[in-house]
């Protein structure tokens, strides 16, 4: 019955698509994949392929290469979700914070079985030209999210404006894709991180067929921004990713250590036994349905058995924390790191005097330690408004300087830090978590409630695309008409302000993001 109603749901949004999008007949939309014959669509100039079944797994079990086929196979409709919680589906809520914004776009189905799809978008599949690759990995933590989430996510705009080939990806989630069985044994002993397994698998069908639709993989640059930050940040850990991309991107998500394995192997265990299940190899998760897996680790939680869901250092797919120090396998790999400027706080719109904002900080904090924060702040921010020292972010900032340095002792490939301040004029949401996606993905238009599509936000797009693409293709952030960006080390501590007027600025805030984490050596 779920299989019949998803295939009639796929043939109605088919027949949508294919009215709503001019369509190139025949051949001209074909590509001929390694896998088989695959037939997208024109728009515009931007050859568009969606839903690629890139791997296929069973449940708990690693990613593999997908099947062969023959037949002709449509890839005009964004695939399947992985299965998750609500995600940004439409639930009668309308808070500042809610990326979904009365989404437009057609929610997809959720489908275990068929949720490992890619989707790619090139100016060419036939002037056999080589482009450089920029894949996106969604963020939502490890538990949700897809390649579709947010409509800013769309690749169209971006390999439009940079000429190059863009790719985005859904892969296992929560239990599915992050509980570790591997204290089973047997045949669950590779049976962890399986959601970075699966975008590895991705990786893996980039290099082996993205020069069909005009792309270089030897040119491959991944992103993530919030959990896609981690994600990436945790593939420049792990050996069966080196060398299927050439350059990283983290916004937002630097993640420096992850879980352990002596705490997360307890749970797969413990998983088992409270499904009734040996606590062997012989387990058997198929017979229960995706809720029923949820309510028992549930359960487990309310009982104090958490895991965290979320990559593991298992010592063989993730041998070591990915930042802490950095990993060897990322050592030639440069990287773009950054975050902006208030993240969670979403709702700006409350105007306060010196005294209301010191106030507010010493009533969180503390008289002394209050005290300190404002000096540091004041040092660092000398011309903000009072309300904004109620707001400024220091974990993720702190987090995003840790992993710069960590990779700048490498002494290998550059790292460039950013931060994020631009803030919409139309809105209350200020540099919140995610407000530079539409930006760097060229995609201000479909993303008009967060930025305002406001004609200096379509000024500020230009910019900031420009500086991801230059990125994508070189390594190197590096603009004509933007002041000269340094890479990142701990003498100058250089970050760059982006904002309507870019700068960079050393070590501005270093006693405000020492206060929230020790970053520097003494």
């Amino acid at each position: 019955m779920k299989k019949r109603l998803f295939f009639s749901l796929m043939a109605v949004m088919t027949a949508c698509i294919m009215q709503a999008q001019p369509i190139t007949a025949g051949q001209h939309t074909r590509v001929n994949t390694i896998y088989g014959p695959i037939e997208g669509y024109q728009d515009g100039s931007i050859f568009t392929f969606k839903g690629i079944r890139y791997a296929k797994a069973e449940r708990f079990m690693p990613p593999q290469k997908p099947d062969t086929f023959t037949e002709l196979r449509q890839c005009k409709v964004y695939g399947p979700q992985a299965p998750q919680g609500e995600s940004l589906r439409w639930n009668e809520r309308n808070s500042q914070s809610d990326y979904g914004f009365g989404n437009q776009f057609v929610t997809e189905p959720m489908d275990e079985e068929n949720c490992l799809v890619l989707n790619v978008w090139t100016p060419s599949i036939s002037d056999k030209k080589k482009r450089p690759v920029f894949v996106w990995i969604h963020g939502g933590g490890y538990s949700g999210g897809s390649g579709h989430d947010l409509p800013c996510y769309e690749g169209r705009g971006l390999a439009e404006a940079g000429d190059i080939v863009v790719v985005n990806l859904n892969h296992r989630l929560n239990v599915l894709g992050y509980a570790d069985l591997t204290g089973l044994g047997g045949k669950y002993a590779q049976s962890v991180n399986l959601g970075q397994q699966d975008i590895v698998k991705a990786l893996e069908w980039v290099r082996d067929n993205i020069s069909l639709f005009g792309g270089d993989p030897n040119e491959v640059t991944i992103g993530g921004q919030s959990g896609g930050g981690g994600k990436v940040s945790t593939l420049l850990a792990m050996p069966s990713a080196k060398g299927l991309f050439k350059r990283a991107i983290v916004q937002s998500g630097s993640t420096l250590r992850q879980a352990d394995p002596a705490t997360t192997r307890q749970f797969g265990i413990a998983l088992a036994q409270e499904l009734g299940q040996p606590a062997t190899a012989a387990a058997d998760f198929s017979k229960y349905t995706y809720e029923e897996l949820n309510f028992a680790v549930s359960r487990l939680a309310q009982r104090g058995i958490r895991s965290g869901l979320s990559p593991v250092v298992d010592g063989v797919i993730l041998p070591q924390h990915p930042f802490d120090p950095a990993s060897p396998e990322s050592k030639d790999v440069p990287m773009l790191i950054g975050t902006d400027f208030n993240e969670f706080t979403f709702d700006i719109s409350h105007d306060m005097t010196w005294g209301e904002a010191e106030a507010a900080v010493k009533k969180r904090m503390g008289d002394e330690q209050g005290g300190k924060f404002i000096a540091a702040f004041r040092k660092a921010y000398p011309k903000a408004e009072p309300k904004e020292m109620t707001y400024v972010d220091t974990g993720f900032r702190a987090g995003a300087v840790k992993q710069a340095v960590a990779k700048a002792k490498q002494g290998g490939a550059p790292a460039y830090l950013y931060l994020f301040t631009w803030k919409p004029e139309s809105n209350a949401l200020g540099a919140s978590h995610g407000m530079e996606l539409p930006f760097m993905l060229h995609n201000v238009s479909l993303q008009r409630e967060m930025t305002g599509a406001s004609a200096t936000a379509y000024k500020f797009e230009k910019v900031i695309s420009s500086i991801w693409l230059a990125f994508i293709k070189t390594g190197n952030p590096n603009v004509k008409g933007l002041p000269k960006w340094e890479p990142y080390n701990e003498e100058t501590g250089i970050t760059m302000i982006l904002d309507n007027k870019c700068q960079p600025l050393s070590h501005h805030d270093r006693e405000l993001m020492q206060m929230s984490r020790n970053i520097w050596d003494r």
